[in-house]
Formats: C-alpha cells, structure tokens, sequence
C-alpha cells in the first residue's frame, strides 16, 4: 500500500518537487505548466524562457545530470542541445 507522509504538507515553490514532466523543446509551444526547476540529462546548451521573463535566456554548457533551479515556461529548440530534459513540479 502506497503512503505519502507529507500528503497534508503545503506545496510551495521551496518544498521538492512533487510531480515531473519530460520536456521535449519547442520553438513555438509554451510548457503544459511552469516548472520549479529542470533536470539536465545529457549537458549543453539550454535556451529557455523563465516564467516572469519577457526573453529568452542562454544557459550555456550546463552539465549532464543537473538540476537548475529555475521556473520555467519554455524551453526552445533552436539554441538548445541538451537532452533528456525533465521539468519538476
């Protein structure tokens, strides 16, 4: 039987992440919801746009198996040669 202690807990943009979502980047598409951070699978270049941000940002050379925390809205696939890229809400 599966039990969850921090159920009842608040989830809050401090608090881990509770749910995760593979992100295949798009030139055009926002993300089905912003993210509190990213998982890096395979490293490079990862050009995204925060959630508050009016452009989109540069994160070069980022390492495989990272995570960043940054909330995220986009994640565009011309810049970006990162893979396996996974958002965590």
């Amino acid at each position: 039987m599966f039990e969850d202690p921090f159920e009842s807990s608040a989830n809050s943009v401090t608090s881990p992440a509770a749910d995760c979502f593979a992100i295949t980047p798009d030139d055009g598409q926002d993300l089905p919801r912003a993210t509190k951070a990213i998982y890096i699978g395979s490293g490079g270049d990862i050009v995204l746009r925060p959630v508050s941000g009016a452009e989109d940002i540069l994160f070069a050379n980022t390492a495989s198996g990272s995570i960043i925390d940054v909330r995220v809205r986009a994640i565009r696939a011309t810049g970006t040669t990162a893979l396996d890229i996974v958002g965590l809400v």
